[in-house]
């Protein structure tokens, strides 16, 4: 294991100025993966993301977080963790939370000055990480976002993710292309555990927290088992969650459309007032009755789901739905930052 004498190697670290041991970070990179279904890529994903650690002589540390996987990921974390205590770390939750919340639970347990997160798929390459470090160096960022080449997803996942990247790029006002592969500073990752409720989008708390954003083009590789966990129902829960969570545009557009109908049927009212004054109207229909109902119903049952969609996300984070709750975990949990009050916050309020 690399001691901390080793971090000069490796450019834009910072060094470490609080006097809180609990807020200090301790390793050199602590790596974040949200584990779904996918026992068949860990081994070969810990053994690379080790092997880039030791070609920078860093000291790291891998944390793995199990979001209730259905096939044997757990016990191939358990695996890893005890064969290398030093260096894995698993976390298995309560239920299936969504990448977001458990990158959240990921975030408050990592010491490392510089933190990642990728997908478990081994389609985000650990040999792309140095890259990744040495641009946010160079650049002085906070956050740098792999961006892959190639795309190797499937036509409608791609299709789904510009939706998406296309919204996070309108709420935010910036040209970012955010992925699940990401670099950041550690306190970049401490600044965002404010946010202690459910339906969380980590690219907009990130860009919340920061302006200091950037992206490298980085290898894609194609998926060698399994399929993704991310459903088109899953692509339109995220993209609502970043409209609703940081965004009043879908309340916007729903006034701007009642206030475009309103206006047209007073105009086709007026039209319809002159051609009865002029006495143009022979034989009176329901067609525009039926049309002006139909459009003016249409409109209220829109604006009444929106405005539903945000009082039932306010009902649920009122009503403490929790944002991840840990069943078990794997792995040195008496050091420091790992047993916080920002976790053990998380777990109470839970309850």
């Amino acid at each position: 294991m690399a001691t901390h004498s080793s971090m000069d190697r490796i450019p834009g670290l910072p060094t470490n100025t609080s006097g809180s041991k609990a807020a200090s970070p301790e390793l050199d990179i602590s790596i974040v993966i949200p584990v779904f279904n996918s026992a068949a890529t860990l081994e070969e994903l810990v053994e690379r993301i080790s092997g880039m650690a030791v070609a920078l002589a860093a000291s790291h540390e891998i944390i793995l977080i199990d979001d209730d996987s259905q096939d044997d990921s757990w016990k191939v974390i358990r695996s890893l963790g005890q064969r290398d205590r030093a260096h894995v770390m698993g976390v298995q939750l309560m239920r299936n939370y969504g990448q977001h919340n458990a990158l959240m639970c990921g975030l408050a347990m990592a010491r490392g000055k510089l933190i990642v997160t990728m997908d478990d798929d081994l389609q985000n390459p650990p040999e792309e990480v140095p890259k990744m470090i040495a641009h946010l160096a160079q650049h002085r960022l906070d956050l740098v976002y792999g961006c892959p080449r190639i795309r190797r997803h499937a036509q409608w996942r791609n299709l789904g993710a510009n939706v998406v990247w296309r919204f996070y790029r309108r709420v935010f006002r910036n040209g970012v292309t955010p992925t699940p592969f990401r670099v950041m500073r550690h306190q970049l990752a401490r600044s965002v555990l404010f946010y202690r409720l459910n339906f969380t989008y980590l690219d907009g708390l990130l860009a919340w927290c920061t302006s200091r954003i950037g992206t490298l083009e980085v290898a894609h590789d194609a998926r060698t088992n399994g399929r993704s966990g991310y459903s088109l129902g899953k692509l339109v829960t995220l993209a609502l969650n970043l409209y609703t969570n940081f965004s009043l545009i879908p309340l916007q557009v729903v006034s701007a459309l009642g206030f475009l109908t309103a206006t047209a049927g007073f105009v086709v009212g007026m039209y319809y007032l002159l051609q009865f004054l002029a006495s143009n109207i022979a034989v009176p229909g329901f067609a525009s009755t039926i049309i002006a109902i139909l459009i003016l119903g249409g409109v209220q049952l829109l604006a009444l789901g929106v405005i539903g969609e945000y009082v039932g996300r306010m009902h649920l984070n009122v009503n403490r739905k929790p944002q991840y709750l840990i069943r078990e975990i794997e792995g040195d949990v008496t050091a420091p930052a790992r047993g916080d009050d920002t976790v053990s916050t998380r777990a109470n309020t839970a309850g």
